[in-house]
C-alpha cells in the first residue's frame, strides 16, 4: 500500500470515528424513545462493530507505512466492506424494520473475519 492509499484509509478511519460517535449519541438520545429495546440493541451492535473496526482500519493504515504488504491492504478493505455491510445493514434494519436487511449482516461479518485473517497472514509473512 502506498502513502496515498494509507492516507485515504486514515481519512476514512477518522471520518468513520466521527460517524460512530454521532450514531452512538443518536442511539442514546434520539432513538431510545422511538425504538423498541430489541431494535435499539441491533442499532447499538452496529455502532460497536463500527467502532472496533474503525480502530482496525486506523491500525492497518499505520501498519501499512511500517509493513507494506498486500495482506494489510486487503485487511483494511475487508474491514471497510464489513462496516458497510454489517453495521450498515443493522442500522437499516433498526431504523426501517425491513427484515430483508438481516441477511446482509452475516456477509459483513464474513468480511470482518476475512480482514482479521488477512492481517494475521500479513503479520506471519512479515520479515
Amino acid at each position: 500500500m502506498d502513502n496515498k492509499a494509507s492516507r485515504l484509509l486514515l481519512v476514512f478511519a477518522a471520518l468513520s470515528g466521527a460517524v460512530t460517535v454521532s450514531l452512538g449519541a443518536f442511539a442514546a438520545h434520539g432513538l431510545k424513545a422511538h425504538l423498541p429495546p430489541y431494535l435499539l440493541g441491533v442499532f447499538e451492535t452496529g455502532v460497536q462493530y463500527q467502532a472496533w473496526h474503525t480502530l482496525a482500519i486506523f491500525g492497518c493504515a499505520i501498519l501499512a507505512r511500517i509493513l507494506p504488504s498486500k495482506g494489510v491492504s486487503y485487511a483494511a478493505l475487508f474491514f471497510v466492506a464489513g462496516i458497510i455491510l454489517f453495521s450498515g445493514s443493522l442500522y437499516a434494519l433498526a431504523l426501517t424494520g425491513i427484515k430483508w436487511f438481516g441477511p446482509i449482516t452475516p456477509m459483513g461479518g464474513v468480511c470482518f473475519i476475512i480482514g482479521w485473517v488477512a492481517l494475521a497472514v500479513a503479520a506471519w509473512r512479515s520479515a
